[in-house]
């Protein structure tokens, strides 16, 4: 667990034999390095590379994640997830773009996720990536 991993960041990562793979975005600089030297460091990680985006410090996208942050997690639907350390739907900022990434546990949450992040906004779209960790079974 990386302690300055946040609602902001959005990280994953592909393994190959000892060859890792790092992906995403992170709202700060730093944070790209540390989670690279962190990998390095795990055992049997024999090279990494580090596919991770730094998103652009701006104040206006600051706001805009705020908004939708509070947007999503004020919801009652939502307040099981936003009692979690790191809350499971990420919501990445660039320029002005917003990105929601992560998982929620059914299809309903996802669609009243993204219809929360748009709520108030005057411009743009959300581009809602969720994942639905338990999706309906397929009828045959």
């Amino acid at each position: 667990m990386y302690s300055r991993y946040t609602i902001w960041d959005d990280v994953s990562f592909r393994v190959n034999g000892g060859q890792v793979e790092l992906l995403g975005a992170v709202s700060q600089p730093f944070k790209k390095d540390d989670i690279e030297r962190l990998v390095r460091k795990v055992p049997g990680v024999t090279s990494v590379t580090d596919e991770i985006k730094v998103l652009p410090l701006s104040p206006q996208d600051d706001r805009l994640r705020l908004q939708v942050a509070r947007a999503i997690y004020s919801d009652p639907v939502f307040n099981r997830y936003a009692i979690q350390a790191v809350p499971p739907i990420h919501i990445i900022v660039e320029n002005g773009h917003v990105t929601l990434t992560g998982a929620v546990g059914t299809e309903m949450e996802k669609y009243l996720a993204g219809v929360r992040a748009t709520t108030g906004l005057s411009f743009g779209n959300v581009v809602n990536n969720l994942q639905v960790e338990n999706p309906p079974a397929k009828k045959s």
